[in-house]
């Protein structure tokens, strides 16, 4: 049986020291799917209202130790709730919480293995890097010797000791996030809990972030549980996501489960973009069934995978990027063709997003990637054009 602390860091210090393949460890970590693993922090049952607003509604989630897992949903959708909850800022209505196997009913916030980082960073102004760092170890009594060496460590860890005389006004808005981190993990804490922690950087520099988070998550052995909106964060960081929904959870899984198969339209249309067509189920010939729907006059053709029977109401959920765009028609007999016209088109350099108008005034999305960097023929605004997608880009939700 797994134990608490056991897990994906541990692996990846067996490494002799070298630098982490962080790749390699992600993609063979998964003690969700084991049955011996012991979660590292349980929510059985849990819900919390506000007056007559529901926050969190009997939720069940575990948590497994060294994970780096993702809370994702809207504004209101109870993420932040529940992680005020495990950090003891807020108390559960009902069911409990449980962290290493502690029950956390009655133990104040100060008293939890967790520690918090919060969107602003709440740097004390008046202290330098290095005190910053030394403040909370300062709060538990530990000793001068002990606490050195520990502010000295995480100055190295975040790369922040050619600053640790600075004060937080003469830092760029990363390396205030850089001091909050090691102040949040100088502690040694079984979990950390990050509020929105990127949401205060520019898009570069975000982007950067997330990958040296992901590196000292693995370093350290600390679980992360990370609060965002931000679905692109959630999918580059995480190890699985919980999609949320009007305190419940929507889906939860890895970042591609949830992205390449959807449970139901809400994820679908939440993460990333998609195209969703209503249809009805006409025939099922294995491998593939047949799908009526108002925008093609042949219907759609999909993989039966979970695909109910003939006469049930679906929605067939297409990811941009999974569909094909084109001035010529296709051979005969290609399954999934529309046609259209060009409406509307997006540059973003990496890829070209196309808004198909098709019969009837319906518009849906194509992205293109620029793999070349010249085309014979560029796809223009009013441009007649034919789409196509293969049998198993698309996925049928009940």
């Amino acid at each position: 049986m797994s134990e608490p602390g056991a897990g994906k860091p541990a692996k990846a210090r067996a490494n002799g020291g070298r630098r982490l393949n962080i790749g390699a460890v992600r993609s063979s970590f998964a003690p969700w799917n084991d049955p011996s693993a012991v979660p590292l922090v349980r929510f059985e049952g849990v819900g919390k209202r506000f007056g007559d607003q529901v926050a969190v509604e009997d939720l069940s989630l575990e948590i497994y130790p060294g994970e780096f897992f993702a809370l994702l949903g809207p504004s209101g959708c109870g993420k932040t709730t529940l992680m005020r909850m495990l950090a003891g800022f807020e108390t559960p209505d009902t069911g409990r919480i449980t962290l290493a196997g502690e029950d956390l009913a009655g133990v104040p916030p100060h008293r939890r293995p967790v520690n918090m980082m919060f969107q602003s960073y709440a740097l004390f102004p008046h202290l330098s890097v290095e005190q910053n760092i030394a403040f909370g170890l300062k709060q538990e009594g530990l000793p001068k010797a002990e606490i050195a060496a520990r502010v000295v460590e995480m100055l190295d860890l975040v790369k922040m000791a050619p600053f640790a005389r600075r004060r937080p006004d003469q830092l760029s808005g990363g390396q205030k996030q850089r001091v909050a981190l090691a102040r949040a993990v100088a502690r040694k804490p079984k979990m950390l809990l990050l509020d929105e922690p990127l949401g205060a950087l520019d898009k570069k520099l975000r982007e950067e972030t997330q990958f040296e988070l992901m590196d000292l998550q693995v370093e350290l052995g600390v679980t992360f549980l990370i609060v965002t909106h931000d679905q692109e964060e959630a999918m580059v960081m995480a190890d699985r996501i919980a999609v949320m929904r009007e305190g419940r959870i929507a889906q939860i899984g890895r970042p591609e489960e949830v992205y390449e198969t959807p449970a139901n339209r809400y994820v679908a249309e939440f993460l990333g973009d998609v195209n969703l067509f209503d249809a009805r189920v006409s025939q099922i010939d294995h491998p593939m069934a047949r799908l009526e729907a108002a925008e093609s006059l042949e219907g759609f053709f999909v993989l039966d995978d979970d695909c109910p029977a003939a006469g049930s109401a679906v929605s067939l959920a297409v990811r941009p990027e999974k569909m094909r765009i084109s001035l010529e028609a296709p051979p005969q007999g290609t399954h999934n063709v529309l046609a259209g016209e060009i409406w509307d088109i997006g540059y973003t350099g990496d890829w070209t997003n196309y808004i198909v108008e098709l019969p009837g005034e319906r518009l849906i999305r194509v992205a293109r990637a620029n793999a070349s960097r010249f085309v014979e023929r560029p796809i223009g605004w009013d441009d007649k054009v034919y789409v196509t997608f293969d049998p198993d880009a698309g996925v049928v939700l009940g």
